[in-house]
């Protein structure tokens, strides 16, 4: 007679096995998202997008005041007329902000992430580092290239300043703060609407649409309002000089900074709390 002999684990070993197999690490997490980021051609595509138009930009902008180099007045910001393409920009790292999150939910991905990695607030949270870390590294290139570029392009005209004069550096380093800090922004309405198009459209409204509506009010509301605008405030990061007699008065570099921040904190921090509650 055959005899059939069942091997059963140690009291406890079967729920180790599975606890360790089930471990997920904060580390683990990072280089999974790193991954995802990196294997995308959308990522690299977009990159190249914000770099080229934020040189050609600043490089344009910065030919057009060298032609014009007599006409400058004691308040002409060779550094920010150097950094000019960052208007444009702001736009396009908030595309890629949007994408990195939206793109799980339109094709369904976000299940297999979340089958991987159940813990959401540490899956979130790796994401949420990665991306800033690759579009902080991608904004400090662009911004160091386009402030140099720029003012070798200046600097025939003796209208070009350096990178050692008063604020120039915090400026050009503003630049990257400011990109990175609109495509945190943007990662973080993803995150809250789930929806690659609306993401995006949503963020152009808030940086771009919004500017745009607050230059038609009256001077006497654009000298309250115009500070709270996410765009206008974390411009003066990279700004060395103050504004011309006639313009809004702002906040000082880093206070306006700190509010462009405090939109990208809400809109993480609103999408942080549903994407805990809703399913996937």
């Amino acid at each position: 007679m055959a005899t059939t002999t069942e091997i059963r684990p140690a009291a406890g070993m079967g729920h180790t096995l599975s606890s360790s197999a089930g471990k997920v690490t904060f580390g683990g997490a990072l280089r999974s998202e790193f991954t995802k980021i990196r294997s995308v051609r959308s990522t690299y595509w977009t990159l190249l997008a914000m770099f080229v138009v934020v040189v050609g930009f600043g490089a344009l902008a910065s030919w057009g005041a060298a032609s014009h180099g007599d006409q400058h007045g004691p308040l002409f910001d060779p550094t920010r007329q150097s950094l000019a393409g960052l208007y444009i920009g702001q736009l396009i790292i908030a595309v890629l902000g949007v994408m990195v999150i939206s793109s799980e939910y339109s094709t369904g991905m976000i299940r297999t992430t979340l089958t991987t990695n159940p813990h959401r607030n540490m899956m979130i949270a790796a994401k949420g580092v990665v991306f800033t870390a690759v579009a902080l590294v991608a904004s400090l290139v662009t911004s160091f290239t386009s402030f140099f570029l720029g003012q070798a392009l200046m600097s025939s005209d003796h209208i070009s300043t350096t990178i050692g004069s008063p604020n120039v550096l915090r400026a050009v380093i503003g630049g990257a703060l400011f990109l990175t800090a609109c495509g945190v922004l943007a990662f973080g309405l993803g995150l809250l609407l789930r929806h690659t198009a609306a993401g995006i459209a949503t963020t152009v409204g808030l940086l771009f649409v919004v500017t745009v509506v607050i230059s038609f009010l009256p001077q006497s509301w654009q000298n309250h309002v115009d500070k709270w605008i996410p765009a206008l405030a974390g411009g003066q990061l990279w700004m060395t000089k103050g504004p011309a007699p006639g313009d809004t008065p702002m906040y000082g570099p880093w206070p306006s900074f700190a509010i462009l921040c405090g939109y990208a904190v809400i809109a993480v921090a609103a999408g942080w709390i549903l994407f805990r509650k809703r399913d996937a």
